[in-house]
């Protein structure tokens, strides 16, 4: 099985490589050929075009930033015609309804479709251990079972399509409305001069803690928020993504809407491409 990885960011270069260490035939594309160097280095085959891609593997793999790239790289008039018989596994973050949507489209097409989303950042995709949610029908998902355990140990299906996606966007409201809260009780206990030391000790010994709050401890003390392995502008995407499903959904987003707010003004102080525990920077601003 020869498989085709388009889009190879910051998640999908070693998830690419994960494939290629496993032995298994890799043609990887990305709208910008440098950020290919390291796979075509690592013994993959790069595609000048996505359609080049599509048509010379068995399995396709989405790991792109949106459904717009998604249509641009595999739907578009030169690539749907290399969709017929191929196997699309969507593993970005889109909305359960762009989801669906694309499935329609890929059928359409001839083409099979499932999702399995990931949760995770950098350090898992390389060590093989990001969490996966699979929407697909379980004959689909047991045929791709062993592709997917090269990401992570036990991918898990949800459902059909639709709702890895939905499961998917529920984690990341998580992401972003855990980091803000705890920013804000930092940044509070800071103000009234009380060690960080004592709050995360009191913290660690609660029901309250989480380990996501020590990860981003020290960038939040030290301000330092480069070489992110999940940026700002990616967090904000797919809050904004959130609150238009679950408004959907007839659920009050006044809380998320508020965390939106302080990711926006993150966004606002040159932190896009930052890591988004720079929403600490941004509650420290104050209410402006």
């Amino acid at each position: 099985m020869k498989v085709a990885f388009l889009g190879t960011g910051l998640m999908g270069q070693p998830m690419a490589q994960r494939l290629l260490e496993a032995n298994i035939p890799v043609i990887a594309y990305n709208r910008t050929p440098e950020k290919l160097e390291p796979l075509k280095t690592a013994g993959a085959e790069i595609a000048a075009k996505p359609y080049q891609a599509i048509s010379a593997a068995d399995c396709v793999i989405l790991m792109l930033t949106n459904a717009a790239a998604i249509y641009s790289v595999l739907l578009s008039d030169r690539s749907s015609g290399s969709v017929r018989g191929r196997s699309i596994i969507q593993m970005g973050t889109i909305t359960p309804t762009e989801s669906k949507e694309i499935q329609d489209a890929v059928v359409t097409a001839g083409g099979e479709y499932i999702e399995a989303p990931v949760l995770g950042s950098i350090p898992e995709a390389k060590a093989g251990k990001l969490i996966l949610m699979v929407g697909a029908y379980r004959e689909q998902y047991q045929r791709h079972l062993e592709l997917l355990k090269h990401f992570g140990p036990e991918p898990v299906l949800v459902g059909k399509v639709g709702t890895a996606a939905a499961l998917k966007l529920a984690m990341n409201q998580l992401i972003a409305s855990m980091t803000t809260a705890f920013a804000l009780s930092l940044g509070f206990v800071q103000r009234h001069g009380i060690e960080v030391d004592l709050f995360m000790q009191i913290l660690r010994d609660s029901t309250l803690y989480a380990p996501t709050f020590d990860k981003k401890l020290s960038r939040m003390v030290d301000e330092n928020y480069a070489n992110p392995n999940f940026p700002t502008k990616h967090l904000l995407k797919d809050t904004d993504f959130f609150i238009e499903e679950a408004k959907s959904a007839d659920l009050n987003v006044r809380s998320i809407e508020g965390v939106r707010q302080i990711l926006e003004m993150a966004m606002k102080m040159s932190f896009a491409y930052a890591d988004y525990s720079s929403i600490f920077s941004a509650i420290k601003a104050g209410d402006r």
